[in-house]
C-alpha cells in the first residue's frame, strides 16, 4: 500500500511540474522542455506501432505529411491553425490505411523497408513540387501563438496528454491482449480468432496520428521547414531509440526515454561541442546493450513502485 501511495504521489508531483515548468523556467529551458515533450509524443507514438510487432519507418513520412499539409493549408488556403491541424490528421488517417493495407501483410525486415521507402518517397515528393511546398526552398509561416512559448509549451503538452490517454487505453483494454498474443505468436493467434492485420492497421493509424500531430506543431513552432529537415530519417530513429531505452510497450518508457536523452544530448552538446555525437552514440549502445528491457525494465526488476 506505501509503494502504491508513492507511485501515486510521484505520479502527482511530475503532473504538477510539467504543468507550471513553463512559467518557474527561462526562455532556454522552456524551448529545451518543448522540444523534449514533441519528441515524447514522437517517441510514444512509434511504441504504439512496436505493440503490434512493427517496426516502422513510417513515422518520418508522417512527421513530414502533417508538417508540409499543415503549413500548406495554413499559408495558402488561409485554414485557421486548428483546422490546418484536423486536415493534416485526416489526410494522414487516409493514408496511413491505405498504406497500411498494402504493407501490413508483410512483417519484420520486409515491413521496415517498405517504410523506409514510404519515407522517401514523400521527400522526392516534396522535392518536386515547388509551388506547393516551396521545393528545396522549404516553406515558411507565421509564429505559433506570436512566439509565445508558453502557450506552445500548453500546445505540446496537451498533445502528449492525448497520447498518453490513448496508451493507458491500449494498455487497459482488449487490444493489450490482441497485442500480447501477436508478439508472442502471429500466427497462433490469428488461429485464436484475433484479427491481426485489423489490429496492426490501428495501433499504425494510431501512431501515424500523433507524428502528423508533432509534426503539424514542429513546423508552426520553428516557422520554418524544408524537406531534407521535415523528412528526415534521423527524426524516426530517435523515436525508435527514445523507446527502446525507456521501455516497450508500455506508457512512461518512451515518455522517460525521451526526456532522459534529450538531457542528456543537451549537456553534452554544451559541455562537449566538438564530437559530442559519439560519446553519445556510444552511452546509447551501451544502454541498448545492458539495458535490454529499458529505464522500465530497470524499475521491474528493482520492484520499485510496484
Amino acid at each position: 500500500m506505501k509503494k502504491l501511495n508513492l507511485k501515486y504521489i510521484i505520479v502527482a508531483a511530475a503532473v504538477i511540474l510539467a504543468a507550471i515548468f513553463p512559467f518557474i523556467t527561462g526562455e532556454y529551458y522552456r524551448h529545451l522542455a518543448i522540444l523534449t515533450l514533441m519528441y515524447a509524443v514522437l517517441a510514444l507514438s512509434w511504441d504504439f506501432a512496436a505493440r503490434a510487432e512493427l517496426v516502422s519507418f513510417a513515422h518520418t513520412g508522417f512527421f513530414g505529411l502533417g508538417a508540409y499539409t499543415s503549413a500548406v493549408t495554413f499559408l495558402k488556403l488561409d485554414f485557421p491553425l486548428y483546422l490546418s491541424f484536423t486536415v493534416a490528421v485526416l489526410l494522414t488517417i487516409v493514408v496511413a490505411i491505405a498504406l497500411g493495407y498494402l504493407t501490413l501483410r508483410l512483417s519484420g525486415i520486409y515491413f521496415a523497408i517498405a517504410s523506409l521507402a514510404f519515407s522517401e518517397v514523400l521527400l522526392v515528393v516534396a522535392l518536386q513540387l515547388p509551388k506547393v511546398t516551396g521545393g528545396a526552398m522549404g516553406i515558411s509561416v507565421p509564429s505559433l501563438f506570436g512566439g509565445m512559448r508558453v502557450y506552445c509549451y500548453g500546445l505540446i503538452l496537451g498533445i502528449l496528454a492525448l497520447a498518453v490517454v490513448v496508451s493507458l487505453y491500449l494498455e487497459r483494454s482488449h487490444f493489450h491482449l490482441a497485442f500480447s498474443a501477436m508478439r508472442t505468436s502471429p500466427s497462433v493467434a490469428s488461429v485464436l480468432g484475433v484479427n491481426t492485420v485489423r489490429y496492426r492497421l490501428s495501433s499504425f493509424t494510431l501512431s501515424a496520428i500523433f507524428s502528423c500531430l508533432a509534426g503539424a506543431f514542429y513546423v508552426h513552432y520553428t516557422t520554418t521547414t524544408i524537406p531534407y529537415e521535415a523528412f528526415n530519417l534521423n527524426i524516426g530513429v530517435a523515436s525508435m531509440v527514445m523507446a527502446v531505452l525507456g521501455g516497450l510497450y508500455s506508457t512512461v518508457g518512451p515518455v522517460l526515454g525521451a526526456i532522459v536523452l534529450k538531457i542528456i544530448e543537451e549537456y553534452m552538446r554544451v559541455t562537449i561541442p566538438y564530437g559530442y555525437m559519439i560519446i553519445y552514440g556510444l552511452l546509447l549502445v551501451a544502454g541498448i546493450l545492458f539495458l535490454p528491457k529499458g529505464l522500465v525494465g530497470v524499475q521491474n526488476k528493482w520492484k520499485f513502485l510496484k
